[in-house]
């Protein structure tokens, strides 16, 4: 069993949800990655989606373009990425990590070294967001050997059948973006989301984490009572934004808002 799998079973023996904050890796500078990836788990991080930069996020809305803009501006790498976790790993074995990126540093590495620099740097999943299920069965062959967990996006436009063969491509868990639009979209019906992920429990075991409209202990709360996970990114990543200039202020600001979300998910 994966440590994204343990996870989740133990949280769901638990009565409990996932929280996943999302940070992109070398944001605004490289030493503060690995502090703040230890000081996310003590503020009740269950696993956490560090995002590999890069030049194109085609998915993501201005915070996180910008974020990979300032991680840029250092060359963080995806090599860089790696280090990073294998660093996290020297004190922090148990805590799951997904890289969230795009295909093209994977294509430039070699799939093969990659799968196997990711599993030997401790890296448990990887959200591929521009490699469709269909486009990528000798890649997912690679990362099942690596025994990288593929995990894959879900969206309210998602029919049945679409649903079906993204599942049955994943492993670790699904994520639903409950939003039709980029990262850091404004609204979030959670109603809608609720009767969304009725359809996909229909069609999957799999845990669901729900992500992006998720900006504050109370719209984490809402969507953990009815997914699986919470997922949060452009709020964390704003609050670096915001403290560019005080990096000091960083850590202490998004393990406070972290803690507060724990709070109102476990209320």
């Amino acid at each position: 069993m994966s440590r994204i799998a343990e996870r989740f079973a133990k949280l769901k023996a638990e009565g409990r949800q996932a929280l996943i904050p999302y940070v992109t890796a070398g944001d605004c500078n490289p030493e503060i990655t690995v502090p703040l990836m230890h000081a996310m788990v003590e503020a009740g991080a269950d696993i956490l989606e560090l995002g590999v930069p890069f030049s194109d996020p085609m998915a993501d809305g201005p915070v996180i373009q910008q974020a990979c803009e300032r991680a840029l501006l250092h060359n963080v790498s995806l090599r860089d990425v790696l280090e990073m976790v294998s660093q996290f790993r020297e004190k922090d074995e148990e805590t799951p990590v997904v890289l969230m990126g795009y295909l093209n540093p994977i294509e430039v590495m070699g799939y093969v070294p990659f799968a196997q620099a990711a599993c030997d740097s401790g890296v448990d999943g990887v959200l591929t967001v521009d490699l469709p299920p269909e486009e990528g069965a000798a890649v997912l062959e690679i990362f099942k050997e690596a025994e990288l967990d593929p995990i894959f996006l879900l969206s309210p436009t998602s029919t049945a059948e679409r649903i079906g063969k993204i599942c049955a491509s994943s492993s670790g868990f699904v994520y639903y973006v409950s939003l039709k639009g980029v990262t850091g979209s404004a609204s979030l019906d959670v109603d809608a989301v609720a009767e969304k992920l009725g359809q996909i429990r229909g069609l999957t075991d799999l845990p669901i984490g729900v992500g992006f409209g998720i900006r504050d202990a109370e719209s984490a709360a809402k969507v953990s009572s009815v997914a699986d996970a919470v997922v949060v990114g452009s709020a964390v990543v704003n609050r670096i934004a915001a403290n560019v200039e005080q990096p000091e202020k960083i850590i202490p600001e998004i393990a406070a808002l972290l803690k507060d979300m724990r709070m109102a998910m476990d209320a």
